[in-house]
């Protein structure tokens, strides 16, 4: 008998409606024969009574003082009310189901309250549930220190958790269940055209989920990775199969697909500014000293160019004060630019093919958008543009590259 990881965000639990429908899927997967670990998130979003950034806002308005690790005990607490919740539903059904809390099921992290990574999962008390033929509710998001204190794992903890749990069952398949029908070729709010995908490689939901893409958490793609556990995105509120996540020789009959298909989907991220450092005589060492200097003041760089006269890189625009606050406490003066975003054009099939640049290059020409920054790496190509051509850069790209056909 196999088992399956099912994981339910937030919105697939947030009504009663929504509830039924998990419940269906449940039900199906259980006709199947198949063993059924269900990982939850929180209900509802920011406003709705048990959602996490419901309960932060309930910490700000009471002190707003609550030290890091009792905010992981306040947090836990949503993931708690979904399983209980779900739980009950699906003992009405005459389904048997038992909740683990995460620490319950085995999951051991770090000390990084709020941001804690899984050093170890023991998953024996999941076992034993599931072979006493028991639905096992886990409460995604969350995990216990060596010392038995609770920890949260950041945002997208609960995808994380489910494909950690799948690995460490070995399980046949995680299914991550979302508002959204799978992965799309672009953001359908911006692009209306963008397309359903029914397969991408672990690659490249990756890169797409960092750099802009919000289906899925990059953290768990990379643990179902090493693990190589298929998963799928799939919508809660159909019964679409979604978007199957593997490596491309699982793809099987659609492999003739792989070989045309270069580019997989476009990607953004808003709100970043690019910071220009020249090298002066006497600054050597430049390059060093500014990526030290921002890393010790906790600023996270990204889109690094790096020539013998300087470094060009971004910083969020909200650290963009700090960043040339601190660089000119270097002694250096920084050329700022902020308001950009970052647009990235991915695809498992675009490393070495020649003319994907001048494609690129050809989209945004046509659509005025000026390029302030490139750069590349096998399966992803970057460019920088201002934040009020980032509309227009997606529509082009995703035009140019026939990603609607």
């Amino acid at each position: 008998m196999g088992i399956l990881v099912q994981k339910f965000g937030g919105t697939s639990l947030s009504t009663p409606e929504a509830r039924q429908l998990v419940l269906a899927h449940v039900k199906r997967e259980l006709e199947q024969n198949l063993q059924l670990v269900v990982v939850v998130s929180a209900m509802g979003r920011k406003g709705e009574p048990y959602a996490t950034d419901t309960l932060l806002d309930w910490a700000a308005s009471n002190g707003d003082s609550l030290p890091k690790r009792e905010r992981d005990l306040l947090l836990c607490c949503g993931e708690i009310i979904s399983a209980a919740t779900l739980c009950s539903l699906m003992e009405k059904e005459g389904i048997p189901a038992t909740v683990l809390t995460g620490a319950q099921a085995g999951f051991i992290t770090d000390d990084q309250y709020g941001n804690a990574r899984i050093l170890d999962i023991k998953p024996d008390r999941v076992v034993e549930e599931l072979n006493q033929g028991r639905v096992v509710i886990v409460t995604g998001f969350q995990g216990q220190t060596a010392d038995g204190d609770m920890t949260t794992l950041g945002r997208g903890g609960s995808d994380t958790s489910a494909t950690a749990l799948g690995a460490a069952l070995h399980a046949d398949m995680v299914d991550i269940y979302t508002d959204v029908n799978g992965i799309l070729t672009a953001d359908p709010r911006i692009v209306e055209n963008a397309k359903p995908l029914t397969h991408v490689s672990y690659t490249e939901i990756c890169n797409m989920a960092h750099q802009g893409a919000k289906v899925i958490h990059p953290r768990a793609v990379e643990i179902a990775m090493q693990a190589n556990i298929p998963v799928r995105v799939r919508s809660t509120f159909s019964e679409g199969e979604g978007t199957l996540v593997t490596h491309p020789e699982g793809f099987k009959d659609v492999q003739a697909d792989i070989v045309d298909r270069f580019v997989t989907g476009i990607a953004y991220v808003g709100n970043v500014t690019q910071i220009n450092v020249e090298l002066k005589p006497g600054l050597e060492h430049l390059q060093l000293q500014v990526f030290k200097s921002m890393a010790e003041h906790g600023i996270s760089v990204d889109f690094i160019n790096v020539t013998p006269s300087g470094a060009v890189y971004t910083v969020f625009d909200h650290d963009g004060s700090k960043a040339v606050e601190v660089l000119n406490g270097l002694g250096l003066e920084p050329k700022i630019l902020a308001g950009c975003a970052k647009v990235s054009v991915i695809g498992g099939g675009i490393n070495g093919v020649p003319g994907i640049m001048a494609t690129i290059v050809e989209a945004l020409a046509e659509s005025d958008v000026q390029i302030l920054q490139s750069a590349d790496s096998n399966t992803t190509i970057w460019v920088l543009v201002k934040k009020e051509d980032m509309v227009q850069a997606v529509r082009a790209l995703h035009n140019k590259f026939e990603l609607h056909q």
